[in-house]
């Protein structure tokens, strides 16, 4: 009988930390964080790469957001219809500037007017409804409240006035800042529409273009990763301009036949707050609900009202139709979210968090599925060498 070879002792160290797949998976991590104190310590060399993203950054962002936007349609014309996609992106563009005609020509002109008249008008809005929430509380019934909502009152006016001398303080000591932001939107608008001409021509090539740099066995897992990461950014990007421009429409209707002044204004304020969740459209409620108080109190009811069947039929219908649940994310996530990339990044971390925390989330995944996935099959083949060896050990017995 062949006499069993014995497996070779292990040290401490190879056994606590060579073999140890936990101290394996705290020593990468390790790793990770002193790459990035080392790439802190020698940030200076990353300002011109620094400058270059946030130069290239806005007109990337608008071109993919328009993207995502007219890509479908020139997919669905190419497959189905066999139209070239130069004819539909061409179409398109057409498209898009005969709307923004319109919007200059009828639509800005108003919203520039309620806009004008509401800045003006706002100190003496908001005195009025000041006025009549304290007349309103003359009544003794709501007299052990009245301290409270005058104390509440006095704060918001405060802030809003110490922001406001913030704000004007900014512009007055950055003129140079400001003349940089008017050239960067200048140079957006120029620049994005021949961005997205060729990301809606070639766009549909990126992805087996890029897989092609993957390693050969990580080709089609990659290809998966991007795939999952497109469909959830374009199935964000997509939902939110829906739900926001109907946001929009139902604000504008509402506030039109209440004859709320600043209707329109203040409905194109609500289209754009709702791209943040949860708190935008209630932002955007504050001005309307302070005009309503100015007015009179069946205003305000009228106004509530308004904003309830809004947030019924986006709720019930428009949101569940539009978005589903493809973000996968339980509304605590997104709050918690939202008020920690808020405080981190302020109004960009509010816009961009979720689609951020969405591909990360996906990544993350994709890396543990492919661990676990490795795992199990060291584990199946650590078990499937063992089990001939006792096989062969027993029959030598036997034979002996």
């Amino acid at each position: 009988m062949n006499s069993q070879e014995k497996p070779r002792k292990q040290s401490i160290f190879q056994k606590w930390f060579l073999n140890n797949r936990f101290s394996v998976v705290l020593l990468n991590i390790l790793l990770f964080f002193l790459i990035i104190w080392v790439f802190n310590k020698i940030s200076f060399v990353m300002n011109p790469a620094k400058l270059f993203v946030s130069a290239i950054l806005p007109p990337l962002l608008l071109a993919l957001i328009q993207y995502y936007i007219m890509n479908p349609l020139v997919d669905i014309l190419e497959r189905k219809f066999k139209v070239p996609r130069v004819a539909t992106i061409i179409g398109l563009f057409l498209l898009v500037a005969v709307l923004l005609v319109w919007i200059v020509n009828t639509l800005l002109p108003i919203v520039q007017t309620q806009v004008d008249s509401l800045i003006r008008h706002w100190p003496h809005i908001w005195n009025d409804a000041t006025i009549a929430v304290q007349n309103m509380l003359s009544d003794p019934q709501f007299h052990s409240v009245k301290n409270n909502i005058n104390d509440a009152i006095a704060r918001a006016q405060d802030m809003i006035f110490k922001s406001g001398q913030h704000a004007i303080d900014a512009a007055l000591d950055n003129i140079s800042s400001a003349i940089s932001i008017v050239t960067m939107i200048f140079m957006t608008l120029l620049t994005a529409p021949f961005i997205l001409f060729f990301m809606l021509k070639d766009g549909h090539n990126l992805r087996p273009y890029l897989t092609q740099f993957a390693p050969k066995r990580w080709q089609n897992g990659f290809d998966e990763l991007l795939y999952d990461i497109n469909t959830a950014l374009s199935s964000y990007i997509r939902g939110q301009l829906t739900v926001a421009f109907w946001v929009g429409i139902m604000f504008a209707i509402g506030y039109s036949i209440i004859g709320l002044p600043y209707g329109i204004a203040l409905a194109v304020l609500s289209a754009f707050l709702n791209l943040i969740p949860y708190f935008g459209t209630f932002i955007a409620f504050i001005p309307a609900i302070v005009i309503g108080i100015m007015i009179s109190l069946p205003m305000v009811i009228k106004v509530l009202i308004v904003f309830a069947v809004e947030q019924t039929i986006e709720s019930r219908l428009i949101s569940p139709l539009v978005m589903g649940n493809k973000m996968e994310m339980h509304p605590v996530t997104t709050i918690l979210l939202l008020i920690g990339s808020s405080a981190v990044w302020g109004l960009w971390g509010v816009i961009f968090g979720i689609p951020i925390y969405a591909i990360l989330k996906i990544i993350i995944m994709r890396v543990y599925n492919y661990y676990r996935k490795v795992s199990k099959v060291f584990d199946e083949d650590e078990k499937t060498s063992l089990v001939p060896k006792k096989t062969v050990d027993n029959e030598e017995v036997t034979k002996n």
